[in-house]
């Protein structure tokens, strides 16, 4: 009685991300969770010899109770009937499910005919929930009939491609590959060695092969279809879902084994990606934030290796800008930032990031202009309502991809920014409401004003203090003055 565990094995080496025909996370859960109920098998490591199960060695365990074992440790399933059953769920997982359903149709008369029909009944409710799934995981028109499908990806250094096999509009085999670059072959070379490959693999032998592209090379005995539209581009689509979510996972893997090239990975195609001379090391992010032109303040967020270096955030107040003028507040900042730089011989960063558009970004390029170093930083701007990157000089944006990498990284340091400069701002104008309170108060001076915050902790609870108790911490004098000013409207003097 072999144990089985329907899990998918992440270590695989040989391209296969998932069980036979299923080709995304919700249908292997489903099938999973299909074939568990359909088939009851025992997942306890006891060893059921005939010997040990004939000598009653073994009982009922709460498995059996609730129905997700049928007793073979006590000899309530046979052997033959557990073997069975491992067999039936390997060609579900296969996709061989006409099959298997044919093999159940079959066991199911045959206990009709024997009026055993408690076991019929429960061959076909088998029967109904294969049939439920067998008719959602037909994705397009059952009249497309024995078509490969083949997708691929190109990345710089490996492509990704995913391959399909339907008949009868079921897909009932698929298969997802990496492929390392050595020749720097086009897309069209990677594709049709993946054709010749896989076909060659197992055994296809489909004279329709669906791609995404056109190509210009023949294979004999092969008709290549580019879809734009209908069931055969839902497959194309289905196609390219699955090889995404495959090359996810293996980035997955790979960063967990090597994190410095997961992020050389990224860095790289940051510098590509924002036309770069070198790679983005060291990034530096700048925010604004003010409230009606009060408790105006910027920060700076720094990304070292794509992670944030928090010991390198700084926080400015703005000193020469009066009112909400984010244009002087941003030059005064990048001025104050780079020349201290300059003095004390820090590293400059590779790449810096101003959260606004081609005003901001403006701004910034004329504030480095001054200290000399034009053309020794890459700025860019990121507009925040159609993440638009703006290059100096160029009036038009660059749009990246929602998905790109590089964009989620800029978004990371803008995200950042934003939180780390109104956390601060919140700061000053929570101190600076608290002063200003404090401070109306004539005869109270700042060291009264120290004790007062030190006993009671803020001013709302300063002013629900009783005389009595302001009188303990500063004298009687001074705590009239203080309950007097702070109840004026109930006529206290």
């Amino acid at each position: 009685f072999p144990r089985v565990q329907l899990v998918r094995n992440p270590n695989l080496n040989d391209g296969s991300a998932y069980f036979g025909p299923y080709t995304s996370v919700g249908i292997v859960k489903e099938v999973f969770s299909m074939v568990k109920s359909a088939y009851p098998l025992r997942s306890c490591s006891l060893r059921l010899t005939p010997e040990a199960i004939a000598a009653g060695k073994f009982r009922l365990c709460l498995e059996y109770h609730i129905g997700r074992c049928k007793g073979p440790c006590t000899g309530l399933q046979s052997e033959e009937d557990y073997l069975l059953s491992i067999d039936q769920i390997h060609q579900i997982l296969r996709g061989n499910i006409s099959q298997v359903m044919n093999s159940l149709k079959d066991a199911m008369k045959a206990y009709a005919l024997s009026y055993e029909f408690e076991a019929a009944e429960t061959i076909k409710r088998r029967l109904e929930g294969l049939e439920r799934f067998r008719t959602r995981s037909t994705v397009v028109n059952p009249s497309i009939h024995n078509v490969d499908v083949f997708t691929l990806l190109d990345d710089p250094d490996k492509a990704w491609v995913n391959f399909l096999k339907v008949v009868n509009g079921s897909i009932v085999q698929a298969h997802s590959v990496e492929i390392i670059k050595r020749l720097q072959e086009t897309p069209e070379d990677l594709l049709l060695y993946a054709v010749i490959e896989l076909r060659r693999r197992f055994n296809s032998v489909s004279k329709e092969v669906i791609i995404p592209f056109e190509v210009t090379q023949t294979l004999p005995g092969i008709q290549f279809t580019v879809p734009r539209i209908g069931d055969k581009r839902k497959l194309i689509e289905l196609s390219e879902h699955n090889l995404k979510y495959f090359r996810m996972e293996r980035c997955k893997q790979e960063e967990k084994k090597n994190p410095e090239r997961h992020v050389n990975r990224i860095l790289e195609r940051a510098r590509n990606d924002l036309r770069l001379s070198e790679l983005p090391v060291h990034i530096e992010c700048f925010d604004n934030s003010n409230l009606q032109g009060t408790d105006a303040v910027s920060s700076c967020v720094v990304f070292k290796n794509a992670k944030p270096s928090r010991s390198d955030y700084r926080k400015f107040h703005v000193k020469t800008v009066v009112g909400a003028d984010d244009y002087a507040t941003m030059d005064e900042v990048i001025t104050r930032r780079y020349s201290r730089m300059i003095r004390e011989e820090s590293s400059l960063p590779q790449l810096i990031i101003v959260d606004g558009g081609k005003g901001q970004l403006g701004v910034v390029v004329k504030a480095l202009e001054k200290l000399g170093l034009r053309g020794k930083i890459a700025v860019i701007g990121i507009a925040k309502r159609l993440e638009e990157i703006f290059f100096p000089g160029d009036s038009l944006p660059l749009y990246l991809d929602k998905q790109s990498e590089t964009l989620r990284l800029i978004q990371s340091l803008r995200n950042e920014a934003h939180r780390f400069g109104i956390t601060f701002h919140r700061e000053k104008r929570s101190k600076s409401m608290l002063i200003s309170a404090l401070d109306e108060i004539p005869g109270i001076g700042p060291a009264s004003r120290k004790k007062l915050l030190e006993a009671f902790s803020s001013v709302s609870k300063i002013k629900s203090a009783s005389p009595e108790a302001l009188a303990e911490v500063l004298g009687v004098a001074k705590a009239r003055l203080i309950y007097a000013h702070f109840n004026q409207d109930k006529g206290i003097v």
